[in-house]
């Protein structure tokens, strides 16, 4: 069987998307490889197909139960044999998963790097036939990654006692190009093949708020929203309670998601998200990768994550079927001091020796920065983000909320020279909160222990907001006419280009919009928009029918709803009216043995559905 083959027959698409296939030869070649891909760009068939050729087994190194879950259970109900060992099974039920794979039975077994020192797993692969090793967020790897994971450190070790080396195969959808050489040299991979096929996701919209309440903004949304399911992250555990109480008072079907919770509470409300069960789970960021969860239209944070690599993972979690989907995020100035303390309390690298701890530190404090920056930009927010991960891109996108407002052009140039004065006078030596106090004439018990009332440009700008002092410093920072120091405690220094605003006259302008509501300034979107192929393509009658009969499969089944259909399968079925088998195939996402399994109930959906319409 050949890979077309098998990608349409096991899994249900026709045609290979963006560097897939290439990524598929490599690895089918031999040859050491590398996919760096956005979320919902199809990595896993890079994998899971040369899985179905090659001869011998998979090993899919996985960080999270969740994600090994989900990709097993789609991967049964697309007929392909598959496994995974983590702490979620007993010792009984690992030693039965080892018995099968002895056997024959599995084409691919997915195993948490936890399990890869150990002694009974690690017999059971030296005598089998491991023909390719898959790191999967393959990221983790690295200590300048956003989610490091020391156990992935253990890979390579695994490795070197195989008595034949596999072929290797990593995949990321967020990897700078520090992260990808860290890649490469962990894992010793010879040679590799990297495909990189860009970070963009068209599909996803993107926004920045800075409300004065974010529960009114995230309910305002939500009322504009109805019936659509989503996530909210949260920086910590008590927000994740505040909210979800909130959000539930408010009787949206809502739970919750932190490490707080018992593993049997975290499991069960899971499992309610992605069966449809609650339509809202707030969360940290301890919830959500490798979650595949097609049906996802929005994801909201609720506090600025800690760094843009965090943000589009997390954010990319929504529409991963290619719907049109929205990424807001809602800035506070506390969501900086929160991740501040997060970051120099933080225990995940507590395996580090204390010089490596620091640099990870210094590391996580310049993502702050950037991440930072991203919620005072006014320039185009994709741009933003695919320039920070080196893609080159379009400065205007028509698919987020800079693009899409009319921004005012204030003259700022008196402002600036004022600021700049005054962090020279004050010897470059205060934050940003110091020099705001400072310049609006504060009497706090602090500005007047350290003397600043007494320099020259002390209460010069009184009669200026406190915020619009701030945006002006922000507008300076991100321009490069200051620079905020790497520190614990960041303090602002003039740069070389502060001179120019100070002696050379250079007037600065400032793009600036009025406080707003949560709403999208912008065209029309949605699934009439993005799937308006032909009448059938937008009709909500039949789409809600056949979203009613994944549900009551997926109950049956007792498996999430996308791992019957996704919403895409769905609304190709409304745009294709399949009245036949065969016609039904040509439906993307739809293989052999999903027609075997649910062709028939999903035709007599359609069928009725078509004949009403007729008549």
């Amino acid at each position: 069987m050949q890979k077309n083959e098998i990608l349409k027959q096991y899994f249900g698409y026709a045609t290979f998307r963006e560097g897939q296939e290439e990524l598929i030869d490599s690895t089918l070649a031999g040859r050491d490889t590398i996919g760096i891909m956005p979320t919902g760009a199809g990595k896993s068939l890079c994998f899971q197909i040369p899985a179905l050729l090659l001869t011998g087994l998979t090993l899919v190194i996985s960080p999270l139960i969740s994600l090994m879950k989900d990709q097993v259970q789609a991967l049964g109900a697309n007929g392909v044999p598959a496994a995974y060992i983590n702490s979620s099974l007993n010792n009984n039920q690992i030693i039965k998963v080892i018995e099968n794979a002895k056997d024959g039975k599995y084409k691919m077994i997915y195993v948490a790097p936890e399990r890869l020192d150990m002694a009974e797993f690690i017999g059971f692969c030296q005598k089998a036939d491991i023909a390719l090793l898959t790191v999967d967020e393959a990221h983790c790897i690295s200590q300048w990654g956003q989610n490091f994971r020391p156990s992935y450190l253990k890979i390579r070790e695994f490795i070197d006692k195989l008595p034949k080396k596999p072929t290797i195969s990593a995949f990321t959808a967020t990897a700078t190009d520090e992260v990808k050489e860290d890649i490469i040299r962990i894992l010793k991979l010879t040679d590799p093949f990297v495909v990189s096929t860009g970070f963009d996701r068209e599909n996803l919209y993107f926004e920045v708020k800075k409300p004065a309440n974010k529960d009114e903004a995230l309910l305002y949304y939500l009322k504009k929203n109805p019936g659509k399911s989503g996530i909210v992250y949260c920086a910590t555990r008590k927000a994740v309670e505040e909210v979800c109480t909130h959000l539930t008072r408010a009787h949206y079907e809502t739970t919750r998601y932190h490490a707080g919770l018992s593993e049997d509470e975290r499991n069960k409300n899971q499992d309610d998200f992605l069966y449809d069960r609650k339509a809202i789970m707030v969360a940290t960021n301890a919830f959500g990768m490798g979650i595949d969860k097609s049906n996802v239209s929005f994801v909201i944070h609720y506090n600025m994550p800690k760094s843009i690599e965090s943000y589009y993972q997390e954010a990319g979690r929504a529409g991963r079927d290619g719907a049109p989907a929205d990424c807001i995020l809602l800035y506070g100035g506390q969501d900086v001091i929160t991740n501040q303390f997060l970051i120099d309390n933080s225990n995940d690298n507590s395996d580090l020796d204390p010089m490596n701890l620091e640099l990870v530190r210094i590391k996580d404090r310049e993502r702050l920065k950037q991440m930072t920056y991203y919620c005072h930009s006014y320039d185009c927010l994709r741009e933003y983000i695919l320039n920070y991960f080196g893609d080159n891109t379009a400065n205007y996108c028509d698919n987020c909320y800079n693009c899409n407002t009319n921004f005012e052009e204030l003259d700022i140039t008196e402002y600036a020279q004022k600021i700049l004065s005054c962090i020279k006078r004050m010897d470059e030596r205060y934050g940003i909160k110091v020099i705001i106090d400072t310049l609006r004439g504060s009497k706090g018990e602090r500005i007047l222990r350290m003397g600043l009332d007494s320099i020259k440009t002390y209460g010069i700008m009184s009669e200026v907001s406190e915020k619009r002092i701030r945006e002006v410093i922000n507008y300076l920072v991100l321009n490069d006419y200051l620079m905020l120091t790497n520190s614990e405690f960041p303090t602002v220094k003039l740069t070389l280009k502060s001179r120019d605003v100070l002696f050379n006259d250079e007037k600065l302008m400032m793009k600036v919009a009025g406080d707003q509501p949560i709403i999208k300034m912008k065209k029309e979107r949605g699934l009439k928009k993005h799937y308006a192929k032909s009448e059938g393509a937008v009709n909500d009658g039949l789409f809600n029918q056949l979203k009613e009969l994944r549900l009551r499969l997926a109950q049956d089944k007792k498996v999430p709803a996308f791992v019957i259909f996704s919403d895409s399968a769905l609304l190709d079925m409304c745009d294709r009216m399949p009245s036949t088998g065969a016609e039904f195939l040509e439906v993307s996402g739809v293989g052999k043995m999903k027609l075997e399994q649910y062709g028939k109930a999903f035709l007599e959906v359609i069928g009725s559905f078509s004949h009403r319409r007729i008549k």
